[in-house]
Order: structure tokens, then C-alpha cells, then sequence
């Protein structure tokens, strides 16, 4: 079977984590990546960083036009670094959902999945 439990639980969870933390920008839309020059994000580019303890988190994110809705998410394997990350995307649209996936897969060393906010509850989830 090739199918993605698209849980809800883990998409307000998710929703917690953004509305608790603060955007922190690294990356201005539009500048090039510090050690591979012939990247330009298209997107801002940040973490989020958690507004109770003033914690950077490992959570990377990318910022769009729409605010900190975050709608989707990426996962992304890299060979050269050995390293597989989730990236949330904030406030994406369609175009710029587009722009941010042609970035992380246009080398050879890092593919991405684009994994879509969902609604489903699967039947293993319930808890009691």
C-alpha cells in the first residue's frame, strides 16, 4: 500500500508550536546562501524560536507573503550533509510553495516531499 496517514493531531500540534513560538529570520527573500552562492532563497528563510524560554528551536521554516498559517511541510534528505530535516512553510502561496520546492530539489544531493495539511483522523490515533 503507497498511502499517507495524514493525521490531524499532528497538524494542531503543529499549530501549537507556531502560535508559541516567534518567527526568527536568518535568510531575507531574495539573498544568496552563504555557502552555495548559486542559491537564492525564494522565501524568507528562519526558525522558529520559542517566545516562553527564548529558545531557538531546530524547526526550519520558510515565510511567505500570507502570514503564519502554516499549511504544509517539507521533508528533505541530503547525501552530501547525511541528514534528513523538516522545514514548516508559513503563510506559502501556490507560487511561492512552488518557488521554495524548485530550490531544495534543483541539486543532485538533496531531494524533498511536500507533505499538505490534512484533516483525517486515522482509526490508531484515537486515544483514550
Amino acid at each position: 500500500m503507497n498511502k499517507f496517514e495524514n493525521n490531524a493531531y499532528f497538524w494542531q500540534k503543529i499549530d501549537t508550536l507556531c502560535l508559541s513560538g516567534d518567527f526568527v529570520l536568518k535568510n531575507v527573500k531574495g539573498s544568496i546562501d552563504v555557502h552555495y552562492h548559486n542559491l537564492v532563497f525564494p522565501c524568507d528563510f528562519g526558525y522558529l524560536q520559542d517566545s516562553s524560554k527564548n529558545e531557538v528551536t531546530s524547526i526550519a521554516c520558510f515565510k511567505g507573503s500570507k502570514g503564519l498559517q502554516c499549511e504544509s511541510c517539507i521533508v528533505s534528505v541530503d547525501i552530501l550533509k547525511g541528514s534528513l530535516n523538516v522545514m514548516l512553510l508559513l503563510g506559502v502561496s501556490d507560487q511561492e510553495e512552488d518557488e521554495i520546492l524548485r530550490f531544495l530539489n534543483q541539486t543532485d544531493f538533496q531531494k524533498t516531499v511536500l507533505i499538505r495539511k490534512g484533516n483525517e483522523i486515522p482509526n490508531w490515533s484515537w486515544s483514550e
